[in-house]
């Protein structure tokens, strides 16, 4: 399976957005298409078809529905500061038609103005109302023209000509034009929330950096960031943005990170530290080795996630798309039938006050309202979370995460800072404590495991020199440590499980923190004690998250049981499972779902060896900062911070997203299905057609775009 991401150029109706995936669908080797007018993207997957092939096929289905696609997914450059171009013309459109509008409104009604005069047996009050209402509605009246000659009936612009176009037939002119401008205002409105969700885009897109300086031949060259290799040095000026991940060889500075991660409050940075792409250089000179090339930066990444988020729809919008793609077709055939069927059983009422009742059911039925307000309460809330560095990958995942009730936590490097230090060593059968370090740290030099980092820091601390193990001879056993030849010896560094696979007699411990322990040709030589630092926010952390609804914790860890049960304890976590191997986790949360029928579960880790249990839960929550790139890959959600306490922040935006989604379509339905109802009766007038399409198509948009 191929995927492909298209820029859309002309689209601004839901609507239309969905009919156009729909008929891209039924493209051969087509599988899907999803389209969203928030970030102008088309995304398609395909088998067994040339990529030119599609696109051109692809354009050719746009083009039949006026839409231009462009086969180019860079964001685009336009400003989005404010009204663009085509909004400013329209305003100045309507402004035309407004003074042309109130012109006959005052000579009809008022008899302020004195117009008097007839021209082709019509009132010139008459022709001015004509002419307002061609002003208002002409690029409504081509698209529902268009429409029907690309047999694209069911849709807004074709409601909205029908009714008016009938309004004006039995002589409602003045009545015709307001709807047309009520209409007009709420389209207006929508397409600046349109715009503003885009602009949040576009924002986001600005993380980039344009180019990166790179040191050639002792001279500094301006260069892509694309065209920058792993290993070449990059200099970074104060006042620019970093291009390109890497670890700071000279220089130290403050980095605005805002960003990335959502904080406003600068980081400091020196020699050897890592330094993340989009961050803002604020104060001095760095020189940067790149250790990630553009394509799986961390910028490129957040990108990618941010423009294929809408792509993931929740089952909230499936279920819309698939309703209005029954309910259209349907209230619009009844208004036809309201129209013309019921005078043939009333003959004491009007012809005219059955079409009049048609019109405004015609006008009422457009489901535009859900099918934009729906997706933009998802993505504004994707947004939001993403200012304060949360980046979700899709609204699907903002459903699934308010639907939350179950947290499980990896330890290390989520719970914990995955920092370790040797807290204690203990010796034994007369060993010294120098041998004992030196020994294990030998054969640690072949793991990049924090732990053997640790150890092999402590020697250098105490300066003990190090005999590197054999590498031909070194085995690393799944889950228990590992083995090695140093100076012709068999050496073992690991937990009890290696010491019990080979039958050696080891000392137990009972107190908190990781244990290695270490035997030398059979004989045990001792232990040596690691502890591990609990972040900060942890404690904050998960009481924040019980508070937002959580109902249960756990946590999952391959450390010892005491270990992980004092952490456990210290931070309020209600279940500890330890000393699990990688693929032992993945069983776990199995019996957790059985365990806990019914309640969904969101799984929080950080290492490479958590992507499979990522994959399984509802949501996959990765902690994306120091993450592995294969847990962030898997991951639904990614904490850029390594911070749990943004996790509290995310259900609590989801949760409200969700809660906006649902009051939008009470609001949309409710109001809708009973203007609908007093239309059949007569008792609605024009009035409260407007109000109940673009008035409410309106009020849902605004919710939508509020604060989360």
């Amino acid at each position: 399976m191929s995927n492909i991401i298209l820029k859309v150029e002309g689209l601004d109706c839901a609507h239309c957005a969905q009919k156009l995936g729909n008929k891209i669908c039924k493209i051969k080797n087509v599988k899907n298409a999803d389209v969203s007018i928030i970030t102008s993207k088309l995304n398609i997957q395909y088998e067994n078809i040339g990529e030119i092939e599609l696109v051109c096929q692809v354009q050719e289905k746009a083009k039949v529905m006026g839409v231009n696609i462009v086969d180019n997914v860079n964001p685009p450059n336009r400003a989005f500061g404010g009204l663009d171009k085509g909004l400013k013309i329209r305003l100045l459109r309507y402004l035309a038609g407004g003074i042309v509008y109130l012109v006959a409104l005052l000579a009809t009604n008022f008899g302020v103005i004195n117009l008097d005069i007839n021209i082709i047996n019509w009132p010139l009050t008459t022709w001015l109302f004509i002419i307002s209402f061609v002003i208002f509605g002409a690029d409504i009246l081509i698209r529902a023209v268009q429409g029907i000659i690309r047999l694209d009936v069911f849709n807004e612009n074709f409601h909205m000509s029908i009714a008016t176009i009938c309004a004006i037939a039995i002589g409602l002119y003045y009545e015709a034009v307001l709807v047309m401008i009520f209409f007009q205002i709420g389209e207006f409105f929508q397409d600046m929330a349109v715009n503003r969700s885009r602009k949040s885009i576009s924002d986001l897109m600005n993380i980039k950096a344009e180019y990166a300086n790179i040191m050639v031949d002792d001279e500094i060259v301006q260069v892509d960031p694309g065209e920058v290799k792993i290993g070449d040095i990059i200099l970074v000026k104060p006042g620019e943005k970093v291009p390109l991940d890497g670890i700071v060889l000279e220089g130290s500075s403050q980095v605005d990170a805002s960003s990335l991660i959502g904080e406003s409050v600068p980081r400091s940075i020196r020699v050897k530290d890592e330094v993340l792409s989009g961050v803002i250089n604020l104060t001095s000179l760095l020189k940067i080795q790149v250790t990630k090339d553009y394509a799986n930066s961390t910028v490129a990444r957040i990108m990618e996630m941010v423009e294929n988020a809408s792509a993931k729809k929740s089952q909230t919008e499936r279920f819309i798309t698939q309703f209005a793609r029954v309910y259209t077709p349907i209230v619009t055939i009844a208004a036809l039938v309201l129209m013309f069927v019921p005078r043939f059983f009333f003959p004491d009422v009007e012809a005219s006050e059955w079409i009049l009742r048609g019109i405004i059911f015609l006008m009422v039925s457009c489901p535009c309202a859900l099918h934009l307000s729906v997706p933009l309460s998802f993505f504004s809330g994707i947004g939001t979370s993403s200012k304060k560095g949360v980046l979700m990958k899709g609204s699907t995942f903002v459903q699934n995460l308010s639907e939350i009730s179950i947290v499980v936590f990896d330890k290390t490097g989520t719970i914990t800072k995955g920092v370790f230090n040797v807290v204690q060593v203990v010796n034994e059968g007369g060993v010294d404590e120098e041998r004992l370090l030196a020994v294990a740290a030998s054969i640690e030099t072949f793991s990049n495991h924090p732990i053997a980092k640790s150890i092999i820091a402590e020697c250098e601390k105490k300066d003990i020199a190090i005999h590197k193990a054999s590498g031909e001879d070194f085995e690393e056993i799944h889950g228990k440590g590992l083995k090695g030849l140093v100076d012709g010896k068999v050496i073992l560094a690991g937990n009890v499980k290696l010491m019990e696979q080979h039958n050696i007699a080891y000392k137990n411990y009972g107190g908190s923190g990781s244990v290695v322990h270490v035997a030398e040709d059979g004989k045990y030589m001792g232990h040596i004690v690691i502890s591990d630092v609990i972040k900060s926010d942890s404690k904050a952390g998960i009481k924040h998250l019980k508070e937002s609804g959580i109902k249960r914790t756990v946590m999952l860890s391959g450390d010892r049981e005491e270990a992980a049960r004092a952490v456990a304890e210290e931070v309020g976590i209600d279940e500890v499972y330890a000393q699990l191997l990688p693929d032992e986790k993945v069983e776990m949360v199995e019996m957790l779902y059985k365990k806990y029928p019914g309640e969904k579960i969101a799984f929080v880790g950080d290492g490479i060896n958590d992507a499979p249990v990522l994959s399984r839960v509802d949501v996959g929550i990765a902690m994306g900062g120091v993450g592995s790139d294969a847990a962030v890959e898997a991951a639904d959600v990614v904490i850029m911070t390594d911070e749990i306490s943004k996790l509290s922040s995310a259900v609590g935006i989801a949760k409200n997203t969700m809660k906006i989604v649902r009051q939008n379509i009470v609001l949309v339905m409710a109001l809708k299905f009973g203007v609908l109802a007093l239309a059949v009766f007569g008792m609605a007038d024009i009035l409260w057609a407007v109000f109940a399409d673009s008035g409410v198509a309106l009020l849902a948009v605004l919710n939508s775009i509020r604060k989360k």
